[in-house]
């Protein structure tokens, strides 16, 4: 990228971006700048080759630089700039690393009067507990957030630039205003380093601060690891972003005083809805920073085994991701049981969490919602983060097209890969303001339109519970009515819960009506068992000779029993019984024995009744005698990965004849062999090669499996309970 790189600063970050340049080849040239007393270092940093060679004299570094990165103390910024002026090129493009990016503005336009075009700030939010050219890493930018922060008058060539440079390092790039970076910052890094200091200071002193240290255990190392930080480097931070930490010093100490308050009161239960909440809020944290990390999951599979016993799968995703929504809007407060604690149902929760809604739990599966009506949603702070769930996007686009505030969706790597216009199309006829990227995908940026709403009668192109539940949202905001008609019939888990909730909807065949006059009550409800995550089981025991299986209180929902239609249909025996109706949902157990299956031509009417669960379809498909064939499922290329493509390029590495088509699969049944696949982080994929182990004849690897625990972290612990010999590798 760059003919000759300056590196102002070659500590650790500094010598850190000369390292990544190095590695993956991004200057022919990298040299360094440092004052007098900075030679030590500066020979340090050349005899480790981080460096090719450095200068003491500023017009030496830069003369020739095509880049020149400001890698020094945020408060030095301004005498650096003083320095630079005078031999400041317009062929160059500038940067700096600081953690503040006001106080970074702010010198820059000290000293040329105004913010130079060729200078585009940015922060890695990256670091080390040791400091110094010797402590830097070439891969310490791997897959760890950078923020850029351009001016009005950045010029795009080296904003992208830049941006390309650090995404060449490794680093997710994201790009925000100045002052919502330095405000994000102060909260998430700035405050907790003032936090861990002012506290080991205070104990510190204290005069048995032998004892204390003495029997101090992990909690408390871990909690101040970060007051190892360089002081005077955190000195000159919250001194030059203190406008922003100020405020949070105080909220945090009416957070404390409230503690106290709860404390002397012996508040048991607040105090315990404050520790939940902040458990499930680190835990989401946790999620989103391993998944940044890029941990990696394997799944090892043994051939052979039968499925027997009973179980009760995790509740229905789908209905999770809905008592979230309609609990946070009504009148109210909700019990939930059987709530999915997985990351997408999750990341639904924590999304009302941040627009003001109060929600206890969940503990074993069990939830109160204090609902806050229909209007009663706050304007986000920061954007509203929701891992992988496609569900959660599409559904609260329409939600939130309605709303007064302003909102922004965001997601995961995969999930910011899958169209959203199906959605944001028939929004816009509505009226909605929302922008999407020039693919169609997410960020969604959703501008509020508070009461301008228009309702539309919208004939879906394709089935799709999504797309309808989304526009059913929408609609309970928009003036007159809004009318959803379906090619087929889809999930109709939307509609069920906003009659429950007392919400007028009218059903006249296919089409699907309301309107902005109704309001919802708040109620009491069960989520039954996912029938996607037992369709697993369901297909498993129906493979594996000896298997005899009983799962208890599935969902068997009339628009989401296509997989047992498509078994049954391929000689399954699954026995429906106990059916009943639990908060206006039927439900009953499934009783399943092995049978062998033959091919079949799926109808197409099933496929919609069935769409989730098709990657499981594919391998009983596999196992079975002669030919199946699957047509009408194009929306299957749409999923968290092509998911025709990617069953049938694993099931040919396992020697399945099977032939991918536009808009399904034809495949010829008989014997699964063993080999390595690829799950592309879809838990379906995963989830579904496993099962096949049970009737293959060498071990089976799958790849890429983390994602697996959006839907159903049990999966893995539960099918081993029931006969898969499945073994997770971390790495």
């Amino acid at each position: 990228m760059f003919e000759r790189l300056c590196i102002v600063g070659v500590g650790l970050i500094g010598g850190s971006i000369a390292r990544a340049a190095r590695h993956y080849g991004l200057s022919k040239n990298i040299v360094g700048y440092g004052r007098q007393q900075d030679i030590q270092n500066l020979e340090v940093a050349k005899k480790l080759g981080v460096i090719d060679d450095y200068y003491l004299q500023i017009e030496q570094a830069v003369q020739g630089a095509d880049c020149v990165v400001i890698a020094t103390p945020v408060a030095s910024l301004e005498s650096i700039f003083a320095l630079l002026k005078p031999f400041w090129s317009e062929q160059t493009i500038y940067t700096d690393v600081g953690s503040t990016k006001y106080s970074a503005v702010t010198a820059a336009q000290q000293v040329f009067g105004k913010v130079p075009d060729n200078f585009v700030p940015t922060h890695p939010i990256a670091g080390a507990e040791q400091s110094g050219v010797e402590a830097s890493l070439c891969d310490l930018f791997l897959n760890r957030r950078l923020i850029i922060t351009p001016l009005n008058n950045t010029r795009t060539d080296d904003l992208s630039k830049i941006q390309s440079f650090w995404e060449l390092c490794g680093s997710m790039v994201s790009i925000m205003d100045v002052n919502r970076h330095d405000s994000i910052l102060a909260a998430t890094s700035h405050l907790p380093h003032i936090l861990a200091f002012a506290l080991v200071d205070m104990l510190g002193h204290k005069d048995e601060q032998s004892e204390i240290f003495k029997y101090a255990a992990g909690g408390f190392r871990d909690f101040t690891r970060i007051a190892s930080s360089d002081p005077a480097m955190w000195r000159d931070i919250c001194l030059a972003n203190k406008s922003e930490i100020i405020p949070l010093i105080q909220q945090t100490k009416e957070q404390l005083d409230k503690m106290q308050h709860l404390l002397e009161n012996e508040d048991s239960e607040q105090l315990l809805t404050i520790f939940a909440y902040a458990n499930t809020a680190r835990q989401r944290f946790l999620n989103q920073f391993e998944g940044n990390m890029s941990k990696s999951i394997t799944f090892q599979v043994q051939p052979g085994g039968l499925l027997q016993g009973e179980a009760r799968v995790p509740g229905d995703k789908s209905m999770s991701h809905r008592s979230i929504m309609l609990g946070s809007l009504a009148d109210g407060i909700t019990h939930v049981k059987g709530f999915l604690e997985a990351e997408d149902a999750l990341a639904t929760l924590q999304a009302f969490r941040d627009m003001g809604v109060e929600i206890d739990g969940p503990v074993d599966g069990c939830l109160t919602i204090h609902g806050v009506g229909k209007h009663g949603l706050k304007a986000p702070k920061n954007e509203l983060y929701l891992g992988n769930s496609g569900t959660s996007m599409r559904l609260l686009s329409g939600l939130l097209a309605g709303q007064a505030f302003d909102s922004v969706l965001t997601g995961d790597k995969s999930l910011s890969g899958r169209p959203m216009k199906r959605v944001t199309g028939p929004l816009a006829a509505m009226g909605a303001d929302i922008k999407t990227t020039e693919q169609g995908t997410a960020p969604l940026y959703i501008t509020g339109k508070s009461g301008q709403l228009k309702g539309i009668d919208y004939v879906m192109p394709m089935a799709s519970a999504q797309v309808k539940s989304c526009l059913l949202l929408a609609g309970m905001y928009a003036e007159g009515d809004t009318g959803v008609t379906e090619p087929a019939p889809t999930r109709d888990h939307t509609e069920r819960m906003l009659s429950g909730f007392s919400y007028p909807v009218k059903q006249q065949g296919s089409k699907v009506t309301i309107n902005a006059d109704g309001h919802l009550t708040a109620a009491d409800i069960d989520v039954p068992s996912d029938i996607s995550s037992a369709a697993f089981f369901l297909v498993g025991a129906s493979i594996a000779p000896g298997s005899d299986l009983l799962l208890k209180h599935v969902g068997i929902n009339p628009t989401r029993t296509g997989v047992i239609d498509i078994l049954r249909l391929m000689g399954a025996d699954i026995e429906v019984l106990n059916e009943r109706i639990v908060g206006g949902e039927p439900v009953a157990d499934l009783h399943v024995k092995y049978s062998p299956l033959k091919g079949i031509d799926i109808p197409e009417d099933l496929v919609p009744l069935a769409i989730d669960e098709f990657p499981v379809l594919f391998v009983a498909a596999a196992c079975a005698q002669g030919q199946t064939r699957l047509s009408g499922a194009e929306e299957l290329r749409v999923k968290e990965s092509d998911r025709i493509q990617v069953m049938a390029d694993g099931l040919q590495v396992l020697g399945v004849d099977a032939q991918p088509t536009e808009d399904g699969m034809i495949i010829q049944g008989g014997s699964i062999g063993g080999g390595v696949v690829t799950s592309h982080g879809d838990h379906r994929i995963a989830m579904s090669f496993s099962i096949a182990g049970l009737r293959a004849n060498a071990p089976i690897t799958i790849l890429d499996c983390a994602n697996v625990n959006t839907s159903f972290p049990e999966f893995k612990d539960l099918v081993k309970r029931l006969g898969l010999a499945l073994v997770c590798e971390e790495s």
